[in-house]
C-alpha cells in the first residue's frame, strides 16, 4: 500500500493524537510495556524530548518518532553531537507496512546526522532496525536493557566502545 504523507515537527496541537496512536500501535505488542505513550509526555514535559516529528496525510497526524538523548556510561566518552535514543515510534495501525514507519525513522537519522550525533541507540526488533544501519551491541548494553534487542546505529563516531544508556525517565 502506497500513501502519500509528510512529515514535520509535533505541534502542542498534536500531543493529544500522539497519544493516542502510540497507545493503539502498541496496545498488540506483546512487547510492549503499555507506557508508551505516557513515556513520550513524560520526556516532553521534562524537555529531555530532543526530536519529536509526526507524519501526517493531509490534517491527520498518523505516524510519530521521538528521540531523547542517551547517555554513555564512560563520561569520557561525551562528545560533541552527542548520544540519542529512538523511540518510542508509532504509527496509526490502519496504515503501518505502508513506509510511514521507515520515513519517520530516515528523517529522524538525517537530522542526526545534521547534527553531528556521535550515534543512535535503541531496543527493538532487529530483522526491522538492521535496514537503517543499525546493529546489535549485546556487549555495549546497559544492564537494565535487554541484550538481544539493544542496537546501536554509529553516526559521527564509527566505532562506539562504551556502553549507553537511555534517560533516566525511559525508567521511572
Amino acid at each position: 500500500m502506497t500513501v502519500k504523507f509528510t512529515i514535520r515537527p509535533e505541534q502542542a496541537c498534536d500531543y493529544e493524537v500522539i497519544y493516542d496512536i502510540t497507545k493503539r500501535a502498541f496496545a498488540p505488542m506483546p512487547y510492549a510495556g503499555g507506557n508508551e505513550q505516557d513515556l513520550i509526555n513524560l520526556l516532553r514535559n521534562n524537555d529531555a524530548l530532543e526530536i519529536s516529528l509526526v507524519a501526517q496525510i493531509g490534517s491527520d497526524i498518523v505516524g510519530h518518532i521521538a528521540f531523547s538523548k542517551a547517555f554513555p556510561e564512560n563520561e569520557s566518552a561525551n562528545v560533541n553531537g552527542g548520544y540519542y535514543a529512538l523511540g518510542p515510534i508509532a504509527v496509526d495501525p490502519e496504515l503501518q507496512r505502508s513506509g510511514i514507519g521507515s520515513a519517520l525513522i530516515y528523517e529522524g537519522i538525517d537530522i542526526l546526522r545534521q547534527r553531528e550525533a556521535a550515534g543512535c541507540i535503541l531496543v527493538g526488533n532487529i530483522d526491522y532496525y538492521q535496514r537503517f544501519g543499525f546493529k546489535t551491541a549485546p556487549h555495549l548494553c546497559p544492564k537494565s536493557e535487554p541484550k538481544d534487542h539493544y542496537m546501536i546505529l554509529p553516526l559521527a563516531v564509527k566505532n562506539i566502545d562504551t556502553i549507553i544508556g537511555f534517560h533516566p525517565l525511559f525508567h521511572s
